[in-house]
């Protein structure tokens, strides 16, 4: 069988992870190819395969509708597609709204045709500078995250954030957060090998597939960026600096704990500390390592858990409660 894979992100990586022979694969596909190689195996763009060399390509990427145009433009049949990530998009029912723009408000119209169906689009979300795009990834922890820059007006400090991979979410703090320095601390080349030993080859492999470049190109406010590449915390070359916002995202414990360490104590008041994979259950380090910083303070931190793809936590930090 001519088997192809397109992407090689996560998804691409939870493959391998989850028993698929990757001897099987010809190749991965990628629009923007970051190596030649992923997984041992070849790395391609889309047009370097020919309809009549597929006979089905599995893809593990959340971009549905744009790959799905990109194979029609190529020719590729459309029943040698498999789409994995396309669970988070329900088609609209309706197909003229004609007559409803007569009657109905603006606004409200817009909530009802907004391209999210499975969750019903706020109205609070008029004027939103995140792109549909910014939300196809994981819709609930977005719109969370818009929710949350809402309430920082009267909250000074800068945004950071520990664990950015490709740049999807920190991208959307940019745009939420124009006016901020936003502080991104990677490796840019994936995990410290000692700590990730243990943990599945796909999904450390995909972590593997960014560049501080390429991460750069994505920010809507480049100019308010500052790149902190390395192994934290040896990549805070001793920053001195107060937050209102950060996300924590390096899935292994005790990353997770070194930034609980050292962010959670510079959050000023009113601001909050999204902590990403708490109930993931493929990462369950990121909790243990809540619990383990909670233990070395001696007392819980206020927090809502969200029910979103992989269960972020969001800790938040107010003078009014003692902590």
């Amino acid at each position: 069988m001519k088997l192809y894979i397109w992407g090689t992100g996560c998804g691409a990586g939870d493959l391998a992870d989850h028993g698929l022979d990757v001897s099987q694969v010809c190749a991965f596909l990628d629009s923007a190819p970051v190596s030649d190689c992923f997984l041992g195996r070849p790395v391609l763009r889309p047009e370097a395969v020919g309809n009549e060399k597929i006979d089905l390509i599995l893809v593990a990427n959340r971009h549905v509708e744009e790959i799905a145009q990109k194979a029609a433009e190529l020719g590729i049949a459309a029943d040698k597609l498999i789409f994995l990530k396309n669970n988070w998009q329900l088609c609209d029912r309706n197909r003229d709204y004609t007559a409803a723009e007569k009657i109905l408000d603006q606004s409200y119209l817009d909530s009802v045709r907004a391209p999210q169906h499975a969750v019903r689009e706020p109205l609070w979300v008029q004027g939103s500078p995140l792109s549909p795009r910014d939300l196809e990834n994981d819709y609930v922890r977005t719109r969370t995250l818009e929710a949350i820059c809402r309430e920082l007006e009267d909250v000074p400090g800068a945004a950071a954030e520990l664990g950015v991979y490709r740049g999807g979410f920190a991208r959307c703090v940019n745009a939420l957060l124009p006016e901020r320095t936003l502080y991104l601390f990677d490796t840019f080349e994936g995990f410290d090998k000692t700590e990730a030993k243990d943990t599945a080859a796909g999904f450390v492999q995909a972590h593997r597939n960014t560049g501080a470049d390429r991460v750069l190109r994505l920010m809507p406010h480049p100019e308010k960026v500052i790149i902190r590449q390395g192994l934290f915390p040896a990549s805070l070359g001793g920053l001195e600096e107060r937050f209102a916002l950060v996300s924590l995202d390096v899935d292994l414990e005790e990353s997770t704990l070194a930034g609980l360490r050292w962010f959670y104590p510079r959050l000023n008041a009113g601001g909050y500390l999204l902590l990403h994979d708490y109930n993931a259950p493929r990462l369950p380090g990121v909790k243990k390592a809540l619990l383990r910083y909670e233990a070395e303070r001696g007392q819980r931190i206020p927090a809502v858990p969200l029910c979103d793809v992989n269960g972020t936590l969001v800790l938040c930090k107010d003078h009014k409660l003692n902590i």
